[in-house]
């Protein structure tokens, strides 16, 4: 992907800091994240221990954090954290015989099929199978119906879970994002606090690069309003649908986003440990 070169002044990096120290509405202490950690591996063992799978799908829209979330809730699970992002890239990067296809496919401008996508996860969770593993947290896929309902044929999913955050922040926070051009670590320097009248506040301190990395920020090209609002408005046809296919198997839950990842954590955790005290 091209990346376009910018700098994050110091004045700006400042600023960020000293609103990412203010203290907000949703933080919880450090103990009692550190219990709903606990609660929820906790709660992962016994569904385990009653002979049912944790089987989880992770949806939600571009730049929404499924990722971040994922990795992070997986952990307490005691399940692989399945990004599908990441076994496409694994797979061109030790030229497969699968990741050459692809490789092909992209120099000629052709989109994989679904084919090849399914074949790569179908032997991610055949691996998983026989490695004992007790299920998985699935980011990234299934993105279309056909997808999901080829993925429901090759196993059960046993939750569904659809990360929302409102469109018009959704746009600021992949507007952005930023990499060090040397490191290569990722940031956001979106200062995001929304009192819109009837709305719940949103809070949404910036991720700041050190010092070593300010001068070094890369921008995807992409990253724009313009090309951001057209991958929500391609998401958003392709994956409604989805959300519908798991909400009418009664596998659906909606999680909102209202703040960072400090203050979010310990409500989705809660959120998840409800999910499955009910299942």
């Amino acid at each position: 992907m091209m990346q376009s070169r910018v700098r994050l002044t110091k004045p700006l990096a400042r600023c960020a800091r000293a609103f990412s120290a203010q203290p907000s509405p949703f933080d919880a202490t450090g103990d009692a994240v550190d219990a709903l950690r606990n609660e929820l591996t906790k709660t992962c063992d016994e569904v385990v221990a009653a002979g049912k799978k944790l089987n989880w799908v992770f949806l939600g829209a571009p730049g929404v954090g499924k990722g971040t979330y994922a990795s992070r809730v997986a952990k307490q699970m005691k399940i692989p954290h399945v990004s599908m992002g990441d076994l496409v890239r694994a797979e061109i990067k030790g030229e497969t015989a699968i990741g050459k296809e692809m490789r092909a496919l992209a120099a000629a401008g052709a989109l994989v099929p679904d084919e090849t996508v399914l074949e790569i996860l179908r032997l991610r969770i055949e691996k998983g199978k026989k490695d004992g593993e007790r299920g998985f947290l699935l980011d990234g896929f299934p993105r279309t119906v056909p997808q999901a309902e080829r993925l429901n044929d090759m196993v059960e999913v046993t939750s569904a879970l659809n990360l929302t955050l409102r469109e018009d922040i959704l746009v600021e926070k992949c507007c952005g994002r930023r990499e060090c051009g040397e490191c290569g670590k990722a940031f956001n320097i979106a200062v995001i606090r929304s009192e819109k009248e009837g709305e719940p506040t949103i809070v949404m301190p910036p991720l700041n690069p050190p010092e070593a990395c300010l001068g070094k920020m890369t921008q995807r090209a992409d990253d724009t309003e313009d090309v951001v609002r057209a991958r929500l408005d391609v998401y958003k046809k392709a994956t409604i649908p989805v959300e519908e296919y798991y909400r009418n198997k009664g596998l659906l839950s909606e999680f909102p986003i209202m703040g960072g990842i400090p203050e979010t954590t310990p409500m989705l955790l809660k959120h998840i440990i409800d999910i499955l005290r009910r299942r």
